[in-house]
């Protein structure tokens, strides 16, 4: 096990330094920088004022080193300063952070917590009524599009019922109750998490599905009920166990979702979150914001692959991790 964290250890340093290198370069490559923003924001500014702003901002280097200069402070500890807002990378991401993982952690749960059982259901019953309306329902969610969902969601009941805010986070004001703050708070949340559950459960509900109905096709399953075991028995503690395996390792894999965030939700509902900040600094030419989210991004999805293969592992004990293999 240990020479196994140990290999994963080194492949995430390589790839986060090569991820890191790559975007860098894309931005870099991109049309204009933020002093032509300034320029165009201002047509009185010289070039000369121009110029000095390219060197105290080091945009006057060849773009590798810039890098360099980058990543060497990067290992220190230093990510730099966002040049939109004029604070501290990490100073800007982290409030971001913690509003994605609230948003995509809760609609995560949710769409779980629905999609296993329908899926389980839809399998001890295939052909059935409730299987074809459960297949519906998932081919439904995939071929929506989330903008659009969103924009339909926001006209009926933000603008023609008026029960929810179309967009936004709530920001009580100091002294207000904790259970007033808390109930807008939420009322805030119900759209984009409903738009994110309808997305993610239809995947989910369709893996479960698959899985189960491969696991109750195998002889242990037909061996159990010939010894008369009870179908909840087959079901749950044969079938859904061996099902879960594949399931849970799609489930992992989407963990490096939660801490990218849904770019088109929360550009849709103006959800202060992650993916919406990597967006902004990308068209703002944003470097050290826009590399340090996408960093973000990929540090969770090697965690997420990191958790795949450990859960795996823990659910089906006949595998075994490769790198404590003879």
């Amino acid at each position: 096990m240990s020479r196994y964290f140990a290999s994963r250890a080194v492949q995430t340093i390589i790839t986060l330094a090569v991820m890191s290198l790559v975007v860098f370069l894309l931005i870099g490559l991109m049309p204009g920088d933020p002093i032509d923003l300034m320029i165009s924001g201002d047509p009185n500014m010289r070039s000369e004022d121009a110029a000095r702003l390219r060197a105290a901002y080091g945009l006057d280097k060849p773009l590798l080193e810039r890098y360099l200069t980058w990543a060497g402070e990067a290992v220190q500890g230093n990510f730099g300063y966002s040049r939109s807002f004029g604070q501290p990378v990490l100073t800007i991401l982290w409030p971001r952070l913690l509003n994605t993982l609230l948003l995509a952690g809760s609609a995560f749960v949710l769409s779980v917590a629905i999609a296993l059982p329908l899926g389980i259901w839809a399998a001890a019953h295939p052909r059935s009524r409730a299987d074809y309306l459960i297949n519906l329902f998932c081919f439904a969610g995939i071929s929506t599009p989330p903008f659009w969902l969103a924009l339909l969601l926001i006209t009926l009941f933000a603008v023609f019922l008026g029960w929810l805010p179309a967009g936004g986070m709530a920001y009580p004001r100091p002294g207000t109750p904790w259970n007033i703050a808390l109930a807008e708070q939420l009322r805030h949340l119900v759209l984009p998490v409903v738009t994110l559950t309808l997305i993610q459960l239809g995947p989910y509900t369709r893996f479960m599905r698959g899985a189960m109905i491969e696991a109750l096709r195998q002889d242990y399953v037909r061996t159990a009920r010939a010894k008369g075991a009870p179908e909840r028995t087959v079901l749950w503690r044969h079938a859904f166990a061996n099902a879960l395996a594949p399931v849970l390792t799609i489930l992992a894999l989407s963990f490096g979702g939660l801490f990218s965030g849904a770019v088109i939700t929360e550009t849709m509902f103006a959800w202060p979150g992650m993916g919406k900040a990597i967006y902004q600094a990308i068209l703002e030419n944003d470097y050290n914001l826009a590399l340090v989210g996408l960093l973000l991004a990929t540090a969770a999805t090697i965690a997420g692959n990191l958790l795949a293969d450990l859960g795996y592992a823990w659910v089906d004990p006949r595998v075994s991790l490769a790198a404590d293999q003879p």
